[in-house]
Order: structure tokens, then sequence, then C-alpha cells
């Protein structure tokens, strides 16, 4: 199975009160951050077997606005393993379920998701350093242990690329 991992997008500001932030949801530069990430995700031609997301209202934004611009038309599962508070052990158990899938998305959280993937790629128990901004994309081969992380990107990296691309590729010609 190809893993994609994926940090919630922009939502502001965490809320004091934990029943509210699990209903906080993404802002304006969050919304933009998942056009952006479907829109990549378009360009290299990757559709989803399975997207899973946290049941917190700003990943399941996330995973749903991705999902609408990728043209993934299956229900979106929520899985409690992806909340901020998930445990590796339940984490592995979603990856069993879904072992038979050759991509899956899944959508969540930090600091969680960061420790998940550098736990995947790790040697022998070892853990990998692993850091995903919001909105970052994390590729791994989750078919063999330890995984092999395959890419990782996120939108800084994609708005340089996009911006370079729309003032041309080519170096100006000394005269």
């Amino acid at each position: 199975m190809i893993l994609y991992i994926l940090r919630h997008a922009s939502a502001g500001a965490r809320r004091r009160n934990p029943l509210l932030d699990r209903k906080r949801g993404l802002d304006k530069e969050g919304k933009q951050q998942c056009l952006m990430i479907g829109a990549y995700l378009n360009a290299l031609g990757i559709g989803f077997d399975a997207i899973i997301s946290s049941p917190l209202k700003r990943s399941l934004q996330t995973a749903s606005l991705v999902a609408t611009e990728i043209g993934f038309e299956q229900k979106i599962a929520a899985d409690a393993s992806l909340e901020p508070s998930g445990r590796f052990a339940d984490f592995e158990a979603l990856l069993a379920r879904h072992a038979q899938q050759e991509n899956v998305l899944v959508v969540g959280h930090n600091p969680n998701l960061s420790q998940f993937a550098g736990a995947l790629i790790g040697q022998r128990g070892g853990r990998a350093n692993l850091r995903l901004r919001k909105a970052s994309l994390a590729r791994i081969d989750a078919s063999r242990r330890p995984a092999q992380l395959l890419g990782l990107i996120d939108t800084r990296a994609l708005r340089q690329f996009q911006s370079s691309v729309a003032k041309g590729s080519r170096k100006a010609a000394k005269k």
C-alpha cells in the first residue's frame, strides 16, 4: 500500500476549550492549501481507494476539500486513531484493515501524524524524525517494514513552484 499522510490545513488559533477546539474549522488560507494539494495530486494523476480522516472538523474539512478537488466520490471514513490523542497501535490496526488497497490517504493532526510516520519508516523500533507542517503531504510505501518515505511536500513549496512556473521557467537571456 502507498500511504499518503496529510496533516490538516490551516485552521487558525487553537481554542482553550477542548470541546470548542474539536469544532474549529479551516480558515481561508487552509481552504486554499486544500485546493493546492488537490491540484498537486491531480497533476500527478493520483487517486485513492480510501480517504480516512480524524473526526475533528478541521481534518474532515481538509479531507473533503481535497477529495472534491480530485474527484473522489466515495464516503470519507472517520477514525479516532487519527485524532490528536490517537495511539500508534490503533493507527497500525487502521492500516491493517486497508492493507489490500493500493493508495490510501489519511488526514489528521500533529504531533501524532509525524510520530506515526516516523515509527513506520524507522529502523527496528527506532523512530525517524519527520516534520509535517500544516497541509504537508508525506508519501510512504507501507507495504514493507520498515516503510519507505517516497516523498514529502508542503504547500509552501507548492506555492513557490507555482509562482516560478507562472513567471516562466526560462531565465532571461543576457543582452
